[in-house]
């Protein structure tokens, strides 16, 4: 397998959450109302699997090396759109987490605000993931020895075993910090 083997499965897995976001959009839409739970969870699967994964391997890894490689003016004009579209998805997920917290603080309007951005995440992902797999990373290829593409393949593999380990850590110390905040009052 090519490195971009993995970041081409990711994609696949990508593609389904929009699914179910996208059902979730139609609920929001004719219900009037959204689980802040599953809110909660779309957002952890774009901070965590899209974000610090997928995206962690392309600008920490793939785009490093790059930056080192003299790219055409053509690709290296994409990898900068794609770290523009890497930095778009934070701040609409941004928008996200605030919009549900005001809702879950009983604030409907907020309501509004989660769909429009969710529809925008999943309006966002198919031109990106096109843009990736047809453009940039058959070019990008070209660009690594069969050698030097193995050891990317490799430091995504050593990228994926630390998520996990990164994601709890994190989790326990918000843990921690909301039981120290509720043993201040």
């Amino acid at each position: 397998m090519n490195a971009h083997g993995p970041l081409m499965i990711e994609h696949r897995l990508i593609e389904r959450m929009l699914s179910v976001i996208k059902a979730a959009i139609f609920k929001i839409e004719f219900k009037h109302e959204v689980d802040p739970v599953f809110v909660d969870f779309a957002v952890d699967f774009i901070r965590v699997y899209v974000d610090r994964t997928h995206h962690g391997k392309e600008e920490d890894i793939l785009f490093r090396e790059l930056k080192q490689k003299s790219l055409s003016a053509d690709d290296q004009r994409i990898m900068n759109e794609l770290i523009d579209e890497h930095v778009l998805v934070r701040k609409t997920t941004e928008l996200i987490v605030s919009a549900n917290d005001r809702y879950r603080a009983g604030d409907h309007i907020a309501l509004i605000i989660i769909a429009n951005n969710l529809k925008t995440i999943i309006e966002f992902f198919p031109k990106h993931i096109e843009k990736e797999e047809k453009r940039f990373y058959p070019a990008s290829r070209t660009y690594f020895s069969d050698e030097e593409d193995q050891a990317l393949l490799a430091e995504f593999g050593r990228l994926d075993q630390k998520m996990v380990h990164e994601k709890y850590r994190s989790a326990i110390e918000k843990l921690e910090n909301q039981q120290l905040q509720n043993k201040a009052f």
